[in-house]
């Protein structure tokens, strides 16, 4: 926070975030109130998921041939438009299902070169040997964020509907696309010879293949997000299981938050005499746990179930908290600068597809199972996963950040 830039970055990030993450607890109750199926909640993650995979490659080539803050004022500006679309649709009560579907993907889409540049350009504000703390910043603020923007969302749509918080949103890309105006960055440094731009897409493709450490990384990421993705089931554990309404359903939604503020502050003071491999095995197994103590409160009634779905929720969020920011540092710290924002939009496909994919992927194992069931049955892979890693071994298990070179 010593670094002015960096700090104005954080500011513009929270607020950013609040917007953002509110949104999209929004967007999963507004579906779930016009159709009442977790199943067709799950399609905001297939929409996802189509802008993440599809465009994520040429978003961190873009990152790396233009201004990284100027293509984030770009993106963030596309975003704005597709909250105020929304918001304008819900206010003249013509909002249908698919209208929302559309939004996120260009809202997504918009995301998927947003989220490479935003990545590679903290390198530039800090100096290396502050690298990892300064993740262990930025992951909270942002979980700061989704703790507020959930939150804050449930309120609005209680008082107003969900109109309310599409209305914010756009206030909060005003504010980020505001604030990166008076951020300086140096500028990107270009290759001697520049491939065409599918070459360049190759290039951090085959970077993050010749690198296995990020390939564990990765595929832990995956394990958690695709089968453990326990947003897509809050709107009917809130509604029609735990009977919260929609007040009860923001608390739910921020609870991971609260929780991934303490595991950020774990992280953060632990990292210098911890072995980060270890973090993030234990962590992502122990998430899995969570997911599967998240799925049992359904089983219980009342205020109880009530107590153990925001502890769960909770836990979730702070184990989560404490694998991404190693995760996020680790592939930061492997990678050269000028092919950062490739190999963050490569990361990004599983880092953030996979929470997509994650919606999609329960929301119709519980057309099958319930929501419960759904989720219980996914926690299980995060689990076998990380114990197998363990007891196998490999390039993650002795990871140290400390010992991290650009080479890998």
């Amino acid at each position: 926070m010593r670094h002015g830039d960096f700090r104005r970055y954080w500011v513009g990030i929270v607020l950013s975030e609040i917007g953002t993450r509110g949104t999209i607890a929004a967007v999963l109750y507004h579906v779930y109130l016009l159709t009442g199926s977790t199943v067709q909640v799950g399609l905001v993650g297939l929409a996802q998921a189509i802008a993440l995979l599809g465009i994520s490659p040429l978003g961190g080539a873009i990152a790396d041939r233009m201004d990284r803050r100027r293509l984030l004022q770009i993106s963030q500006s596309l975003s704005l438009l597709a909250s105020a679309t929304l918001a304008a649709l819900t206010v003249i009560d013509v909002i249908e299902v698919w209208h929302i579907l559309v939004a996120m993907l260009v809202n997504t889409a918009a995301g998927s070169f947003e989220r490479p540049a935003r990545d590679a350009l903290i390198p530039s504000l800090v100096p290396r040997g502050e690298l990892v703390r300064a993740f262990a910043l930025i992951n909270p603020s942002r979980e700061l964020a989704i703790l507020l923007g959930p939150a804050i969302a449930g309120v609005l749509i209680a008082w107003a509907g969900p109109e309310a918080m599409y209305l914010l949103d756009v206030l909060s890309y005003v504010a980020i696309i505001v604030i990166l105006a008076f951020i300086r960055t140096p500028p990107l440094v270009p290759d001697a010879v520049r491939p065409n731009l599918w070459a360049s897409i190759g290039e951090g493709i085959a970077f993050v293949r010749a690198r296995p450490l990020i390939l564990q990384l990765m595929s832990l990421d995956l394990s958690a997000t695709v089968f453990g993705a326990y947003r897509v089931i809050l709107p009917a554990l809130a509604t029609d299981i735990l009977l919260v309404g929609a007040s009860g359903y923001g608390l739910l939604s921020a609870a991971p938050s609260a929780g991934a503020l303490v595991g950020s502050a774990i992280v953060y003071r632990m990292m210098h005499r911890a072995r980060a491999g270890h973090v993030v095995l234990l962590s992502t197994g122990a998430y899995g746990l969570m997911a599967l103590a998240l799925a049992g409160s359904a089983m219980l009634s009342g205020s109880v179930g009530f107590a153990v779905a925001l502890a769960a929720a909770g836990a979730l969020g702070l184990f989560d908290a404490m694998a991404t920011t190693v995760r996020h540092a680790a592939v930061q710290l492997e990678t050269p600068d000028e092919i950062r924002g490739r190999v963050s939009s490569v990361y990004q496909m599983a880092s953030r597809g996979g929470p997509s994919l994650g919606q999609l992927n329960v929301g119709w194992l519980s057309g099958l199972l319930g929501p419960a069931g759904a989720l219980a049955a996914g926690s299980l892979v995060p689990i076998v996963l990380s114990a197998g890693l363990a007891v196998t071994g490999g390039r993650i298990r002795d990871y140290r950040t400390q010992d991290a070179s650009p080479t890998g």
